[in-house]
């Protein structure tokens, strides 16, 4: 693995679901895989499980880990032939050089704007690096993508699946902010590189990018998209064609313990307790959204070993 920015990088998933497996049992297995190597995280946005489990996953590996608050350190200019006569002080050219002589992985987190569709999809932060920097590049969240948090996603249904082909339901639900769509389209994108029955439910208007849903099935009925489940995963979003607005705090569509039925509960977190989810449901035996914490670690991981394979 040369980067890892999209699930699309993946060659085998099935095969690194499995390495995933293995490699939680004995964590430290390959822990001079990562000796006299450094893993450079960038935060232009904030972070918990993310930044966590990514150092965790890398100190594993015998890495070396630096952190860097882009926000808290100095504006960047992304546009070519720009006179910086303004308030950014770095031109990214320049940083992605330097950092790539400090680091041999360079990981970035870096929120959309919800403002410029066009702007925020061009991936303008994370592509200025993969272009510049001579180090590969792992997301650890971008405008419009979490890929590591999907990868954590699958490894959490193929660990408590108990059926060749279980239901899994993509479900909206309320949230008082406007928040990106990165998280459930990196879960639509790796669902559909799974054997599952895949459906998405949420109101209309909440439609996800066409060209990544793709012919996934799309349910406006939430009890309908429910009966049945296996897992149901609970996330809001904001609208993708009436870019970045919340069109709709419909409190009916929160997840409860009655529409959950037996299911498996997921939730990527932070999570607004009796708004997006009720208590009943979060601290039921049908939550699994600690083990899915908790799989951040192993997903990171597994990239970051593919990653130094490759050096």
């Amino acid at each position: 693995m040369k980067k890892y920015t999209s699930i699309n990088d993946i060659d085998n998933l099935q095969q690194t679901l499995q390495e995933a497996i293995t490699l939680k049992k004995s964590p430290f297995q390959f822990e001079t895989l990562g000796k006299h190597k450094t893993l450079i995280m960038l935060f232009f946005n904030a972070s918990l499980r993310t930044r966590l489990s990514t150092e965790k996953a890398a100190k594993n590996l015998g890495m070396q880990v630096m952190v860097l608050n882009v926000s808290d350190a100095w504006k960047l200019e992304f546009e070519d032939g720009t006179v910086m006569n303004l308030d950014t002080a770095e031109h990214i050219k320049d940083a992605a050089k330097v950092l790539s002589q400090y680091a041999d992985v360079i990981a970035v987190r870096a929120f959309p704007s919800l403002k410029d569709k066009q702007k925020d999809e061009s991936e303008y932060i994370i592509n200025s690096l993969v272009t510049h920097a001579s180090v590969p590049i792992i997301s650890m969240e971008s405008a419009t993508g979490h890929p590591l948090q999907g990868l954590a996603d699958a490894l959490t249904i193929e660990e408590f699946k108990t059926k060749k082909r279980p239901k899994v339901v993509l479900s909206w639900a309320p949230h008082p902010k406007a928040l990106p769509q990165a998280v459930p389209n990196s879960f639509a994108k790796i669902m559909q590189h799974l054997d599952v029955d895949f459906c998405i439910t949420h109101p209309k208007g909440y439609e996800l990018n066409p060209e990544i849903t793709k012919d996934v099935p799309i349910v406006y009925n939430q009890e309908e998209a429910l009966k049945d489940a296996d897992f149901v995963y609970v996330k809001n979003w904001s609208s993708y064609m009436d870019y970045g607005k919340v069109l709709s705090q419909d409190t009916s569509w929160m997840m409860t313990k009655t529409k959950l039925g037996n299911a498996k509960f997921m939730h990527c977190l932070p999570v607004r307790r009796n708004v997006v989810v009720e208590d009943a449901v979060l601290d039921s035996e049908s939550s699994i959204v600690i083990e899915q914490a908790n799989n951040r670690t192993y997903s990171a991981q597994i990239v970051l070993k593919s990653i130094l394979k490759s050096l």
